[in-house]
């Protein structure tokens, strides 16, 4: 492409501007662990001396034009409908999108999953703009039968696929998808993972020796991320008279108030901490705290890598998780796998690592040979998006 690349860079809810000023500044976002792929953007902009609009979605709108960057918090219209709603919420970001990136006088748009319905970016490639879908999510849930809506969707959004410039996915479970959906008839597919700075977990200390046994719960704490999953394993613990295990909640969500208000209910605050929503340098010390890390993501939850496995694994800690997350299959050794959604099985993993100490430091020794993968920025989005874009 011989005139200068204008991008527009459709990102979902990630403060795009807050990401925007600490990289002015050299320093990280302190709300995230791993590398923003905002700050990714803003960096291979800049090498590469394009045009950038970056749109991150909001409750309220804020803009911020600076040199070679229009940055946009945009509000969402119909802010958490459900049912139709959502649907024409969707079309809507569909339509803004077209018309921000025609105004824009865009060459390149690149979205992440979320942003809107992947066939509404066609019309954007039918006007010679090159459409680079960048996917965070598993395309469908591997374990749930699709609904009607969801296979009209696919069914439309399969000649983004087959006709857009190039895809981006987190793992390799997305990418298997987009072959079954594509009939391997697709443009190249470049995969990265989530990209992490040594020097934020090199004062992790090893777990604790003493008990009671600290099972860490981070993320949204939704019904889909098994946040109530958690409740019934407390429940099935305590039922066996082992009162020495807590389950730390670092997160905020729908589900949290719920669970608080059920686990006050049911007799069981001595296993629950609460911790709200905690910021990189508390995870850190959370991850610290604790002697393994649960993900109990269950099988209606369209999941795409899941950044906490990664950390849990940087942190030293061993995982007990399900397939449901595709970040399992990159460090499976350090994972103590269970059946999705199984509530016995997650209380028999928890169980194993209070009987046997010797189980969590078979897996926290995996974690140290499986970390290098998460710190090497040739894996990075940022590689990814400066190597497809070199190539226009």
């Amino acid at each position: 492409m011989s005139k200068q690349l204008r991008i527009v860079y459709a990102i979902g809810t990630e403060d795009v501007i807050e990401a925007y000023k600490c990289w002015m500044k050299g320093e990280d976002v302190s709300s995230q662990v791993s590398m923003t792929f905002s700050t990714y953007f803003y960096s291979v902009c800049t090498d590469l001396d394009a045009v950038g609009y970056v749109i991150g979605l909001a409750r309220k709108t804020e803009v911020l034009l600076q040199g070679r960057f229009r940055i946009e918090r945009r509000r969402v219209l119909l802010h958490g409908a459900k049912g139709v709603f959502y649907h024409v919420k969707q079309v809507l970001l569909g339509i803004q999108l077209f018309i921000s990136a025609i105004s824009f006088g865009a060459n390149v748009v690149i979205a992440d999953s979320g942003t809107t319905y992947w066939f509404l970016l066609l019309p954007l490639n039918w006007i010679g703009i090159k459409v680079i879908p960048s996917l965070h999510c598993t395309l469908w849930r591997k374990y749930s039968k699709q609904t009607l809506g969801e296979k009209i969707i696919l069914y439309l959004s399969r000649s983004l696929f087959t006709k857009c410039h190039s895809i981006h996915a987190v793992s390799h479970d997305i990418t298997e998808q987009v072959y079954v959906l594509t009939g391997h008839t697709h443009p190249p597919i470049y995969e990265f993972l989530p990209i992490y700075k040594r020097s934020d977990f090199a004062d992790i200390p090893p777990p604790p020796q003493q008990l009671p046994l600290r099972i860490l719960f981070a993320g949204r704490v939704e019904y889909d991320k098994g946040a109530f999953d958690l409740l019934k394993i407390a429940k099935r613990i305590a039922s066996i008279g082992i009162k020495d295990i807590v389950f730390d909640v670092c997160g905020d969500g729908a589900a949290l108030q719920p669970l608080q208000a059920s686990v006050k209910s049911e007799g069981i605050e001595d296993f629950f901490v609460f911790h709200g929503y905690c910021n990189k340098q508390k995870m850190c010390f959370m991850f610290g705290k604790s002697h393994a890390v649960i993900v109990p993501t269950r099988t209606d939850f369209i999941e795409g890598f899941n950044r906490v496995v990664a950390e849990s694994v940087l942190s030293g800690r061993p995982v007990i998780t399900s397939d449901v997350c595709p970040a399992l299959s990159y460090v499976r050794e350090a994972v103590i796998e269970v059946p999705p959604n199984d509530i016995e099985v997650y209380v028999t993993a928890i169980l194993q690592i209070y009987e046997d100490p010797t189980i969590g430091e078979k897996k926290r020794l995996a974690c140290l040979k499986l970390q290098e993968q998460f710190y090497d920025i040739n894996k990075s989005w940022a590689t990814v998006l400066k190597s497809t874009l070199s190539a226009l």
